[in-house]
Order: structure tokens, then sequence, then C-alpha cells
């Protein structure tokens, strides 16, 4: 089936929506903001009107500008964002809980005995960051009514009525046996989900259903969850290559083949994605906070924007000594420990607002650095280069700081909107079930490619700094 297809990305802070002509590229875009909100004590939660009036805006207004026809919709969704609602109905239940939300740190709390045995299960780690734990908290403190699912089940439901979810995304509630790619009866057991109805899980490209919330109806065809269509847009298929994708937050993905890894390196182990029945997977490892800090930074008046960071970074030469740990939600892989707060030190009188700028592009380049080295430790031969999108990739200032402390080739793609494009290859895979997935993706050449300036004696000694600050961090505040 040939003509453009239109790819929605409904973010954490936005939708982005794009119509993508195989000959022509993207030929119309929209855009349609979410304003979650974030709460005393690391409550994070959104409206569920909002993330559908979003998908539904954005959506005309990529088609608009497109001025085309379009043959097939992929979706893609937050991953670990849920709710309640009404499936005879559709209305919601409660507000969704987005990922970054702490309050089910509860639910993982009783569950601590059983950490190991739900690792060894899902490859997850007990966290309030995926979904389940969630799920459980909005169960005992919320509602018994409906269902409660990851939001894209519910928007899949108002988008076309039916009740699935694909392999990727249910992944990331620990609820999914991961050797199987089915529904865990043991782990729902575990979270007392056992009564509850849960989702079809499906393939990533397949036929779902069809909708006419954008005008005339167009067939659902291509489901991911965010991070997993930006691996496959960037074309990081095979074990030994990463990508890592900077936006509200960090997400590095490094492929593992048709065989799950369970390492002990801290990182996770899910479905990268699902194609006509075969299951691949991938290694994750997560930072809570990257453009989230970069936001908290213009918030205090230090810059203006993100497009401010290389221009007051570049006012001086270095850190100056400072070293800024941007735990400002927590600090998630390797160290899962969710409860920590940040920290900036070596600050002096001569400390100027380049130095506070260069010491967070820093401490969001060294989180990266230690999660490429965990998927190096758990794959048995370090990463060769890493593939990196999202909007922070516009700053070379962070880039460059990323591969200096990598010690490898930072590779920026050219696609500004990686998960969009990733899943609306999906949706071109689902609607023409003959095309080879390579002819689906997008050319993933890079932009630009950022090599390291200083040696590796320098750039251990940095990461030194950053990782003597985490573990000065780690024993301030004893696990709870």
């Amino acid at each position: 089936m040939t003509g453009p297809v239109l790819a929605v990305d409904q973010g954490t802070s936005g939708t982005k929506a794009l119509v993508i002509c195989p000959e022509r590229g993207v030929i119309g875009a929209g855009f349609a903001e979410v304003r979650p909100r974030h709460l005393p004590g690391g409550l994070v939660e959104v409206d569920p009107a909002q993330l559908y009036a979003s998908v539904v805006d954005a959506g005309h207004r990529a088609l608009a500008e497109a001025r085309e026809p379009v043959v097939a919709l992929g979706l893609a969704n937050q991953g670990e964002t849920v709710l309640a609602w009404d499936p005879a109905t559709g209305r919601p239940l409660t507000d969704a809980l987005v990922w970054q939300d702490r309050r089910a740190e509860t639910v993982c709390e009783e569950l601590a005995p059983h950490a190991d045995e739900l690792r060894a299960l899902s490859g997850l780690p007990l966290d309030p960051y995926f979904a389940a734990p969630k799920m459980a908290w909005i169960r005992r403190h919320l509602t018994r009514e409906g269902v409660v699912t990851t939001t894209d089940s519910w928007l899949i439901h108002r988008l076309t009525g039916a009740f699935v979810t694909d392999a990727a995304t249910a992944g990331r509630t620990q609820l999914l046996d991961l050797d199987t790619a089915t529904w865990s009866p043991r782990a729902l057991d575990l979270y007392g989900l056992a009564d509850d109805t849960l989702p079809k899980i499906v393939d990533n490209a397949r036929p779902i259903g069809t909708t006419r919330a954008f005008g005339a109806e167009i067939p659902l065809t291509g489901l991911a969850v965010d991070q997993q269509a930006a691996l496959l847009a960037q074309r990081v298929t095979e074990p030994g290559g990463a990508k890592c994708t900077y936006g509200t937050g960090a997400f590095l993905l490094a492929p593992t083949g048709d065989t799950p890894r369970r390492g002990d390196s801290g990182l996770v182990s899910c479905v990268a994605w699902r194609l006509d029945g075969r299951t691949s997977y991938c290694l994750d490892g997560q930072v809570y906070t990257a453009a989230s800090a970069v936001r908290w930074l213009t918030d205090l008046g230090v810059i203006r924007g993100a497009a401010d960071l290389d221009a007051v970074g570049g006012t001086v030469p270095d850190s100056g000594g400072v070293t800024f740990v941007p735990a400002l939600a927590g600090l998630a892989a390797p160290w899962w420990r969710g409860d920590l707060r940040g920290s900036l030190t070596g600050l002096g009188l001569d400390t100027r607002a380049g130095h506070l700028v260069r010491a967070l592009c820093e401490g969001i380049a060294a989180q990266v650095a230690e999660l490429a080295d965990a998927a190096g430790q758990d794959l048995g031969a370090p990463l060769t280069a890493l593939r990196v999108d999202g909007g922070l990739t516009r700053s070379a200032l962070l880039m460059q700081a990323q591969a200096d402390l990598l010690q490898r080739p930072v590779e920026v793609s050219t696609l500004p909107d990686a998960t969009a494009l990733g899943v609306g290859a999906l949706a071109r895979l689902g609607a023409d079930p003959g095309k080879p997935v390579e002819d689906a993706l997008p050319d993933a050449k890079p932009s630009a490619v950022h090599t390291p300036r200083i040696g590796a004696d320098e750039a251990a000694a940095r990461r030194a700094r950053f990782r003597d600050e985490v573990a000065t961090l780690l024993d301030r505040t004893p696990p709870a």
C-alpha cells in the first residue's frame, strides 16, 4: 500500500504528528501541548482529556499542512503512564499518573521481598517508574471500577474501539513474562491485579481498527512505545549499537536480538518490538531528567531556554570545578534510587551561569555514559558508537560533552522526530505486510558526528568526580 501515513507521537509535554510520504519525506507536521501537573511529594499527573485532545489536534494540524489523504495511522505512547477508565463508554475514571510519578513507592515497598522474582519474570526492577506499581496504587486508593491500563490502550479504544496494547508497551508494565511476551499470571497475582481485565497484546505492525477522529476513515496499523519507535527509526537493530533520545528524560536502548539479556549491570531488559509474531529484545537505561533539568535551570533564570545552552556555556572554558548530579526526579538506571535528590557542588564566588550550564551538560552526559558502559557490560563488548536524537541534541555543547565522557563517537540524527518517524514506519509495515522492514525506515545518516576532544584520562577523572558525588548522595540517603 503506497501513499502518506499519519504518525502521532503522544509524549509527556505534548503530541507531535507528522504526515510522512515514502518519496518526499515529511509533508505535514502538527504539535499540541500537554501540561502535566507536578505536585508535592513527587506526584505527576495529567488530565486524560488533554492527552486525547492533543492527539486529535496535532493530527488535524499535520493533515491540514500536508493537504493530502493518508493510507494509515501510527500511534506512539509514553510507555509507563497509566489511568483507569470505563471500557463501555471510554470515560476516564482517574487522572493519568505520568511515568515520573512516585506515589506508588508504597506498593514497591510492600513487594520488596518479591523484587528478584519480579525482575526475573519481567526483566524490570521494582520501581514506581513502571506501570504495574501505579496500576496497583490506583486500584488500592482510587477506584476498583473499569479497567486500569497504560494510556495507549485508552487512546486506541477512543480512536477505534479496540482493546489492545503492543508487545513493547506491555513490556513496560512489569506484568509481562519477558520470555513468552504474554501476561504473567504470577506478576498479576503479586500486584493484586489477577482479577483485572487486561488488553490483548498485539504485534507492533498490524491492522487494529479504523478511526474517523481526523476526518476521513483511517486504519490504525502501527503501535509502539516511544523509545522503541525511536530505536527502530535510527536503524539500530543489531547488538553492538545503541541510541539515546534526549527528551524530558534521556533514554538509552541497545538491541540484544531475539533473546532477552538479564545482566547485573542495573539496566532493564525489555521487548524492543514484535513483528510477524517474532519478538526482538533490547537493554534499556533511563535518566529521569534531561530537558526537564534544563527547564529547571530556565525557571531559575540562569538561561532563557534550551537554545541558550551553547551561548551561555560558551562564555567559560569549563565547569569551573562545579559538579551537577541532575537527579531532580531521582536516579534511575543503574542505581534505581528514585528517592534521591540532585546535588550541585563545587560552587564559589567565581561561579558563573556558564559554569552551571556546563556542569548540567556534563551531569546528563555522565549519566548516559554510565548507561552505555552498563550496556557494554551486559552485552560482553563495549558499544561501538552512540546514535542520538531528541530536542537537546541541538546543543553542540551537550553532544560534545557526551562524546568526551563516553570516549566514543556520538552520531547526531538528522531525524528531529525519531519517535514519530519510527511509528510511521510501523504503520507502513502494518498496512503493507509484505514490505521489508528496511524499506520502511527513514534515512538515518547523521547530521553531525562529535568525536572526543579530551583524552581517556581526563574523561575518567571527570566521571570519577561525578561518581563520587553520586556515592555521597547514596550514602547520605539510605534506601527506604
